[in-house]
């Protein structure tokens, strides 16, 4: 059957100006992390993506390496792209990355204009598209000049290949000198895609600030610690999550301490509180930080997302519910 969007999709979240850009960002945007590469159900994928359009998330966020297998996911949304949303295209912001390993060589990894500019062709055709809205680099490469790897995303914004660029994964120091870089350059700099939770508030220290003053917003990725801001860790390590999937290397039993899960456990109780699921506060949290325009949520179900989108009823923070948040963050 043909889709077509639904009618009140602008009503159901909100869109916040990208730092001193022109473009806006769903409140709420989609990654295509985990469950959208060559072993995941296409149809579960297409149902994710178009509801998720339908609750106004029109920012889907992919990277090179996204599947498994590596460039699975921007095939497989390609795809869906063509199929399902061609005609809102001009309503959708896409973007991906290029930073980790892709092929063998050289080449096929890093920061050097050579792998940049070859991995956005690549990820192009992949796509279908001409463009992206947003092309990242993924991480700093500590062997190529910055200069370098800035003039590569200088280059495909010029090319056309590119609206902005961004970078994911700097330092806060790193993340200063690449702004100075990129202004010289003229060219549209905006957002910086960060790892950030209630379990990881390191661009707390000093990373909003370079944000802040360079123009620039923030992008929180992984808002909910891969789950573990959620209660179905509470119990143990269910069969179905992340931790228990040998290919996803960044969650594992090792991460889920006691300690944490005590934590957890009483920041359950806050949200019920509050009326919301822990999922829900977590996202309101990241928020609430000066410079975070959107949370990046991924899933593996239409309901994750209906149940993420609910976290927007609900953003506004009282004193005494942040000082007894920082506490039991320690």
């Amino acid at each position: 059957m043909t889709y077509i969007a639904a009618t009140d999709r602008y009503e159901q979240v909100p869109y916040h100006r990208v730092g001193h850009s022109g473009l806006k960002l769903p409140a709420i945007s989609l990654g295509l992390w985990n469950n959208f590469g060559g072993t995941d159900a296409v149809e579960n994928q297409r149902a994710m993506l178009q509801r998720a359009f339908d609750l106004g998330i029109t920012h889907f966020d992919l990277a090179n390496n996204y599947g498994p297998p590596p460039g699975s996911a921007e095939e497989n949304f390609g795809n869906i792209l063509k199929k399902d949303f061609q005609p809102y295209r001009d309503e959708l912001i896409i973007s991906t990355k290029a930073g980790y390993k892709m092929w063998d060589g050289p080449y096929g990894d890093w920061g050097s204009k050579k792998y940049l500019i070859s991995s956005l062709d690549q990820s192009l055709k992949r796509l279908q598209l001409d463009y992206v809205d947003i092309f990242y680099h993924h991480r700093p490469d500590p062997d190529t000049p910055l200069e370098e790897t800035m003039a590569a995303l200088d280059l495909v914004v010029r090319q056309g290949k590119a609206l902005y660029v961004g970078i994911s994964n700097y330092s806060a120091g790193e993340t200063e000198k690449a702004i100075e870089i990129l202004q010289r350059q003229g060219t549209p700099f905006i957002i910086h895609q960060a790892a950030y939770s209630m379990l990881n508030r390191w661009v707390e220290d000093g990373l909003t600030d370079v944000l802040e003053k360079g123009g620039a917003g923030c992008i929180a990725f992984v808002p909910l610690a891969q789950g573990l801001l959620t209660s179905k860790y509470i119990k143990g390590i269910p069969d179905d999550s992340r931790a228990a999937k040998a290919h996803i290397p960044f969650l594992n039993e090792k991460d889920i301490s006691m300690d944490v899960i005590e934590k957890v456990k009483k920041l359950d109780a806050v949200a019920k509180d509050r009326g919301q699921s822990l999922a829900q506060m977590a996202l309101a949290w990241v928020l609430q930080e000066k410079t975070v325009v959107s949370a990046l949520i991924g899933a593996s179900r239409v309901s994750q997302i209906e149940e993420n989108v609910k976290a927007l009823d609900n953003t506004s923070f009282t004193k005494d519910e942040l000082s007894l948040i920082n506490q039991i963050l320690g």
